[in-house]
């Protein structure tokens, strides 16, 4: 009887995180949580802040929300170039930008190796770390390409891995609350991105109160945005 019950309460149980205000429509874009995802593209970015500084970007998208769903096109100048059938997202892999920098405890940071670190740890995800050690490149810029071409959806078919997406919430210049999504860092709690097949799940279980950083509403006309950094603008996450 206590099974039957928790069954059809578990059927009506209702959410608005993904909804948009006017409609019980999925948003096009994808917020904080626990998602499966697919890598539409990876991007290696100078931060606007810091010209020294670079984000490795994943371009995701979640499972696909239905017939009803709107989502975003794919080239935003071309109509006909379709469009996502999940709600998508930007995500860094790292909680921080990756920069050359040494720490307060003289440990020195290289951030290219922290970046490949980044991608090994992807590559185990994927369960492509054998076609990752095959990669070679001159530049950190030749590299990430030759991995958005790995690691991105080919011939063969989606590759779709389970992961908790933290957020640091920010302000545009309209006023409008908007997430900068990252993965967070591995710890003893557990690890942000996982293989489906794992027989012992680590992955993190997305809790508002721990992954997301919220923000108090400016009241001033400065709204520019510019992610905080603890003193840090190191993404030394991937120590493996």
């Amino acid at each position: 009887m206590n099974s039957e019950l928790e069954t059809k309460t578990k059927k009506t149980m209702l959410n608005t995180k993904d909804m948009q205000v006017g409609s019980g429509k999925a948003r096009p874009i994808m917020g904080p949580g626990n998602r499966e995802l697919k890598i539409n593209r990876i991007t290696y970015e100078k931060t606007p802040y810091d010209s020294e500084a670079h984000n490795v970007m994943l371009h995701v998208e979640g499972r696909p929300e239905g017939d009803d769903f709107e989502g975003f096109l794919k080239d935003k100048d071309n109509e006909s170039s379709g469009r996502y059938e999940g709600q998508v997202g930007r995500v860094r892999v790292s909680p921080f930008p990756f920069k050359d920098t040494t720490l307060p405890s003289g440990r020195e940071i290289n951030k290219d190796q922290e970046i490949l670190k980044s991608m090994i740890f992807l590559g185990e995800v994927l369960g492509m770390r054998n076609e990752l050690d095959s990669i070679e490149a001159n530049t950190i810029e030749d590299f990430m390409a030759h991995c958005n071409n790995l690691f991105t959806m080919d011939e063969t078919g989606s590759k779709w891995f389970n992961a908790c997406l933290a957020s640091r919430e920010w302000e545009s210049k309209e006023g409008y609350i908007n997430n900068d999504l990252y993965i967070p860092r591995m710890s003893k709690d557990g690890v942000g991105m996982e293989n489906f097949e794992v027989e012992n799940s680590r992955l993190l279980t997305f809790d508002p109160a721990v992954h997301v950083r919220s923000i108090v509403k400016k009241n001033n006309a400065d709204q520019n945005f510019e992610p905080k950094t603890n003193g840090s603008t190191s993404g030394s996450d991937f120590v493996l």
